[in-house]
Formats: C-alpha cells, sequence, structure tokens
C-alpha cells in the first residue's frame, strides 16, 4: 500500500508564501512522476507544477513565475514553493505521484488527499 501525504498549507495573507510538502511511503520502488494540481472551491482542477526523476518541470500558466517545485529523491518527496501568492490561488493542493511498487511494476497514479491553502485578501 502506497500513501501520499501533503502538508505546509493554510491562511495566509495576499503577497505571502507557502511550501508545501509531499511525501511518499509504502512498498515503493521508483516515483518517476510528482505533481501538484489544485482544486478551487468550484471543483476545477488544474496542474500546478510536474517534475519528473530528470528533472524536467512543467508549470501551469496561471502560477508560472510565482512557484517553484523541488524534489528530494531519496525521500520520495516533493515541494512546491508558493510566492506572492493572491486570493485566485486559493484552493486545495493535491500532491500525485506516478510509480512502481516492490508489488508491482506496472506504473501507476497515487493520489494524496491535499492541504488546504486559503488566501486572504
Amino acid at each position: 500500500q502506497v500513501q501520499l501525504v501533503e502538508s505546509g498549507g493554510g491562511l495566509v495573507q495576499a503577497g505571502g508564501s507557502l511550501r508545501l510538502s509531499c511525501v511518499a511511503s509504502g512498498r515503493i520502488l521508483h516515483v518517476s512522476v510528482m505533481d501538484w494540481y489544485r482544486q478551487t472551491p468550484e471543483n476545477e482542477r488544474e496542474l500546478v507544477a510536474s517534475m519528473n526523476t530528470l528533472g524536467n518541470i512543467n508549470y501551469g500558466q496561471s502560477v508560472k513565475g510565482r512557484v517553484t517545485i523541488s524534489r528530494d529523491h531519496a525521500k520520495n518527496a516533493a515541494y512546491l514553493q508558493m510566492n506572492r501568492l493572491n486570493h485566485d490561488d486559493t484552493a486545495l493542493y493535491i500532491c500525485r505521484a506516478t510509480l512502481t511498487t516492490l508489488d508491482n511494476q506496472r506504473p501507476q497514479s497515487v493520489w494524496g488527499r491535499g492541504t488546504q491553502v486559503t488566501v486572504a485578501s
């Protein structure tokens, strides 16, 4: 069983910063890609940032220039540094990992439950 746990969300003033963390645990063989998505109160889900093991990174257009994704491969962790936050960044931030396990070497996607970010204007 593989589990993703996010942390670091909270209430922040507009213009502030937050650093989110996501750690994957369990019988993991290899994590190829880790992504951050966000789901708005209107239930729209969009990609925030994605990073693979080669270091290739993609950012969503709405956050480009304000967020930085990083990974610690040894810890199966991903981080999202978010700066200059505004009200539109209010959302549930959800981590996803594409990985293989000791029990199943076919790549599968595993989602966390998310961490809430609320930006007060």
